[in-house]
């Protein structure tokens, strides 16, 4: 018997203005509306490409606290790009609020950060290595 495959993922984030994040998200990133649930809406997903996110509104007074707050230099969110400098150029083109600017990381990777409305930090990076294959075929 195969095992089940993974097809796709997708990262939940709380929001304290979904209204807001969606637009967001849709504006600066890119990222289009696939489903938005209620009136007003209490839950989305949104899709770029093959990957996605889903937006849930917190509860009224919730503290939402990003992961860097936590672990100094941690994402929230990361999405592997097959072009990082084509996607900071559109990015910072449109306005997102950008964290960190692109870099090569010591882990072979091209990357850079933006923050969300609610100070999530989401990382996009591209390989410089193949050493994700790599490890994978091992």
């Amino acid at each position: 018997m195969s095992a089940a495959k993974i097809k796709l993922h997708a990262p939940v984030l709380l929001t304290r203005d979904l209204p807001k994040s969606i637009k967001y998200w849709n504006d600066q990133v890119g990222f289009e509306s696939r489903n938005v649930v209620g009136d007003p809406p209490h839950f989305a997903i949104l899709g770029r490409n093959d990957s996605f996110l889903m937006l849930k509104q917190a509860p009224e007074g919730h503290t939402i606290v990003p992961h860097w707050k936590v672990s100094e230099g941690i994402w929230n969110v990361y999405f592997w790009v097959d072009d990082a400098r084509a996607m900071f150029d559109e990015l910072k083109g449109r306005g997102a609020t950008i964290d960190y600017e692109l870099c090569e990381q010591p882990y072979h990777v091209l990357e850079f950060g933006i923050q969300d409305l609610d100070g999530h930090d989401i990382g996009f990076g591209q390989e410089l290595e193949p050493t994700l294959a790599r490890e994978r075929a091992h």
